[in-house]
């Protein structure tokens, strides 16, 4: 190997300097700024890791942030050819949404509720109007003028008081996903000047319409772990800590029932659930535990009459089941059968309504809505009949009404909004997703539904959609999605978006994969802990399925994943990097060992469920085996474009700057290899609705200039 001579800035090697003899068109070529090496050795359980880029995780650090903006100038210049087709895909994917859209408005004590959008503007206006939809509008806010100055801004939490006069509401400007909770006066249109600092966001009124229960966060760690409550007219540091989530595998929130009659405060990790509850009208009393966390056991709760309604794996109910108990006997022992465990049926939710109850499930991978009549005449299903659709229940907070409202979409389907008369059983669509542009008919394009056998035999749904007249001759572009963690589920969804792939000749599908909750609780568990490696194997069984089928090949076949489906591209792509010609990973999880021991990062310590706790051997072996990070090797990688936040709080901004530095020195080959860091930005990325579109051009001309289709 012939030796290279670099230079320095600060701490940090970029460019190499090549000799005098090189020609000039070799020292042309755009070279990518490699990191400095400083090895920390890292030792566990007698295993010594050496991390050569772990000095990357100095946020603070100048040489860091220097090098994270040499990666994104190489990126730019090296993608520079490809800024104008960005261009035309984002005003393209911009063209199809309808600029001055707003929501479906519903009805909540006794004000409509709407969320719209303006022609040219980012963000949301939240209004209501009062008894009537001819009434005079009120704006509650304009995010547009709230976002101003600010290169990022996020409203979440709206949550209004029962006699309609007060509006809580959290604000994050950095994309932490730490808010500050204020409060405006709607009569008036003041916001107070109190600021609950270090909030999840939301927050829930108390009977009393002064009295507001909120969630702060660990400072350090962002876990959810305190409850307070703050009483109008206060300051903040008279605010009074009602409960503390002492276990750091648990998180802790607070909300209000849909009867209006109880508090509740919920306290969760991955495997084990606990509330407690209390009278909403009574807001200085004590909060009673409903039924105490036993390990294993996971529940949440509904209000209805005198009774509660618990969903509960009790009595190991794996799919989950239906109980029901008293109000004033909450404890286990009490609860009752109401709807038993179905070993092929994954009951995911209820809705309760004054006269119904409406039961959503899930069989062999498919959303199901049943709905119940209280009086126990004539219980039934909504009737679907796609293969790739996704059905679910949407906003219903009116307690006493006959009209459930659902969401319905399919992959070419657009997003609908139904009103259905559980008495008629009559639907109404109150509006369907437009998609603008004059060229879009769902009619132009086929859905499927296929199944790959994995390695162990277990056949793996895959859901897919591309124009008609696609031949199976091996040479269609493919991009395949894939999530696989923490038992969510990825259901066929409409995309406006999607279509600039789709009418360029691609083919979308998403690999239902274990470790999702997709096919019910099983599936998750055999894709998590130490069965992780099968949501890695299913994945590869999916690509080689669309290849041996001639959907596609290796030469066009290309993987999306984002968090912790960025683990599942770091794995794929250090097990089988031959399969894929460009790999997407949007804010990768994939320095999984040294974060699951740092338990300083938040949600670390909370995730021990999903993945194991590596401070136990058996653990730290099993992940070290598919770190994606540790099992970097030399060997030819596929083209890839890695994406990161800088105030990204659920991955951090180093695990796939780290990742990136190592790939540059071990791929032996020449595919390119982009990380693209969004300097202001966290996990989710650009908050305004038409920034994101930016994001995503960059990502569909990665594809596309794979493809060598430049229009």
């Amino acid at each position: 190997m012939k030796k290279i001579t670099y230079f320095l800035l600060g701490c940090v090697i970029f460019a190499p300097v090549h000799s005098q003899n090189k020609t000039k068109k070799m020292s042309d070529k755009l070279q990518p700024p490699v990191a400095k090496i400083v090895p920390k050795t890292l030792e566990k359980h007698g295993d010594k890791r050496i991390d050569n880029y772990y000095w990357l995780n100095e946020r603070e650090n100048p040489e860091v942030i220097d090098y994270l903006n040499k990666e994104n100038e190489y990126y730019q210049k090296s993608t520079a050819h490809t800024k104008q087709l960005q261009d035309d895909l984002f005003l393209e994917m911009k063209g199809r949404i309808k600029e001055d859209d707003s929501s479906v408005p519903y009805f909540y004590n006794g004000y409509y509720y709407i969320t719209r959008y303006e022609t040219g503007k980012d963000y949301p206006i939240y209004a209501r109007k009062k008894g009537s939809l001819d009434a005079k509008e009120e704006v509650l806010f304009d995010c547009n003028e709230m976002a101003k100055g600010h290169s990022y801004f996020n409203l979440g939490g709206l949550n209004i008081s029962e006699d309609n006069k007060w509006a809580a509401f959290g604000v994050d400007l950095v994309s932490r996903r730490q808010y500050t909770i204020q409060i405006k006066n709607l009569e008036t249109g003041e916001i107070l000047p109190v600021k609950l600092e270090n909030t999840t966001g939301g927050s829930t009124w108390a009977g009393d319409n002064k009295t507001l229960f909120y969630t702060r966060k660990d400072a350090q760690t962002l876990r959810s772990d305190k409850i307070y409550k703050h009483t109008l007219g206060t300051e903040p540091s008279a605010d009074v800590m009602v409960y503390h989530e002492k276990d750091d595998t648990f998180n802790t929130f607070v909300y209000k029932e849909k009867s209006k009659k109880y508090l509740v405060i919920g306290s969760s990790s991955t495997l084990t659930s606990e509330y407690q509850i209390l009278d909403a009208k009574n807001p200085n009393g004590e909060f009673k535990v409903f039924q105490k966390r036993t390990r294993g056991l996971e529940y949440s709760i509904s209000h209805y009459g005198d009774s509660f309604y618990i969903v509960t794996n009790k009595d190991k109910a794996t799919n989950f089941k239906l109980m029901k108990t008293p109000e004033t006997a909450t404890a286990a022992e009490n609860w009752k059968d109401l709807i038993g465990h179905r070993k092929d049926v994954l009951l995911e939710g209820i809705e309760i309504f004054k006269d119904y109850l409406v039961v959503e499930e899930r069989s062999n991978g498919l959303n199901k809505i049943q709905i119940r009549p209280w009086n126990g005449k004539g219980e039934y299903y909504l009737p679907f009949e796609s293969e790739t659709y996704t059905a679910y229940t949407t906003t219903n907070v009116d307690f006493d009404t006959e009209i459930l409202r659902y969401g319905y979409q399919s992959m070419a389907t657009p997003s609908s909004v139904i009103d259905f008369n559980m008495r008629t059983q009559e639907k109404k669509v109150l509006k369907e997703q437009e998609v603008l542009g004059g060229k879009f008919d769902k009619n132009n394009y086929i859905e499927e539904r296929v199944w790959a056998t994995a390695t162990d035999g277990t056949k793996v749904p895959i859901s897919m959609v591309y124009r008609k007249g696609i031949e199976k001759n091996g040479k269609n572009p493919l991009l395949l999605y894939a999530y696989g963690s923490y038992g969510a589920t990825m259901d066929p969804y409409f995309s406006s978006t999607r279509l600039s792939l789709l009418d360029r000749g691609f083919i979308y599908a998403i690999a239902h994969i274990r470790g999702g909750e997709d096919l019910g609780r099983e599936w998750y568990e055999n894709g998590k802990l130490l069965k992780k490696i099968n949501t890695f194997t299913d994945f590869i069984d999916c690509s080689k399925f669309v290849i041996a089928e001639k959907y596609t090949s290796p030469e066009h076949l290309y993987a999306e994943g984002g968090s912790a489906g960025g683990l599942l591209m770091g794995a794929i792509v250090n097990m089988n990097p031959e399969l894929y010609n460009g790999v997407i990973a949007q804010v990768p999880f994939v320095d999984v060992i040294t974060t699951m021991l740092d338990d300083t990062i938040p949600l670390t310590t909370g995730e021990y469920d999903e993945w194991g706790n590596p401070n136990d051997k058996v653990y730290y072996d099993y992940m070290l085996s598919y770190s994606p990070y540790d099992q970097v090797k030399k060997q030819a990688y596929p083209n890839m474009y890695v994406s990161t936040g800088l105030h990204d709080s659920q991955v951090q901004y180093w695990e796939p700057a780290k990742w990136v530095a190592k790939l540059r020195v071990m791929k032996t080959n020449d595919k390119q290899l982009f990380l693209d860091t969004n300097m202001d930005a966290g996990h989710g990325g650009a908050s305004g609705r038409f920034e994101a579109l930016k994001e995503l051009a960059k990502e569909f001309a990665f594809l596309l200039d794979l493809e060598k289709i430049k229009k």
